[in-house]
């Protein structure tokens, strides 16, 4: 179980929702108590803002090591009258304060004595904050092993499922193809969407497949002795994905997930 470390933070900048109601990204700069030790590959956020009652529960959506190296964490939250979003979307400005709560079991964070896995994440809707995150973190692995001469740490390989509405909805897209193009023997994804109307764009059209993340997609990248799936999405789509993993071979103990509601 993690210890969750409470930090001061300042909000840095954001850019906007897209679409208009969609996520806004939030750049925190968080200011960290000396005495205080925690994991940085911790995802979960829970948001403290002085005027507001409610708490907010949010996920990181930034590399962990943008918080180790920089203080920085970001966050993307969707529009929606819970208190705590609500205020990010229409009450939220550059200098504002909050208190955080850093903590949370879901994470991917190898020693270096660990197996090497294939990492497996599957998204769906806003459920990629804290995959892109897990993603952003094995980029940072693989680069920093290579760099070092240490091969590819215990990395073989990661793939992301990701399955949105249309291709705008898709979150983080450009960075996430950029780092497929970069990494090419390392990472790889697939885009799903249910309801696309309008044409794809042509950069973006060799990622994206119509329609929703089938069993035959998984087989693919799932090898019960390697695969180590995370999932986060609506709590339906985690519970159809699991057990179409489990049906596929991979042990109940190598399916992490978190649900958003």
């Amino acid at each position: 179980m993690s210890v969750p470390c409470f930090l001061s933070a300042t909000v840095r900048g954001f850019h906007g929702a897209v679409p208009a109601v969609g996520p806004h990204c939030c750049r925190l700069w968080a200011s960290r108590t000396p005495t205080v030790r925690f994991a940085f590959h911790q995802l979960r956020v829970d948001f403290f803002i002085p005027e507001v009652e409610k708490v907010g529960g949010f996920s990181m959506c930034s590399s962990p090591g943008l918080l180790q190296r920089e203080g920085v964490i970001e966050l993307a939250v969707k529009y929606s009258k819970h208190p705590p979003a609500h205020w990010v979307h229409t009450m939220c400005t550059v200098g504002s304060t909050v208190a955080m709560r850093v903590g949370g079991d879901f994470f991917f964070d190898p020693a270096p004595s660990d197996p090497s896995v294939d990492l497996l994440l599957v998204a769906g809707g806003v459920g990629i904050n804290p995959l892109y995150s897990i993603l952003l973190h094995t980029k940072d692995l693989v680069q920093l092993s290579r760099l070092s001469g240490g091969g590819d740490c215990n990395i073989g390989s990661a793939h992301l499922c990701y399955s949105a509405r249309n291709t705008q909805e898709l979150l983080f897209q450009s960075a996430i193809t950029e780092v497929c193009r970069e990494f090419p023997d390392k990472f790889s994804c697939d885009f799903h969407v249910t309801q696309q109307s309008a044409g794809v764009d042509p950069r973006l059209q060799p990622f994206v497949s119509r329609g929703r993340i089938t069993g035959e997609v998984l087989q693919a990248h799932v090898d019960p002795q390697r695969t180590l799936c995370y999932l986060c999405g609506p709590p339906p789509m985690i519970e159809a994905i699991s057990e179409t993993l489990m049906d596929l071979g991979l042990p109940k103990d190598r399916i992490l997930f978190e649900k958003w509601w």
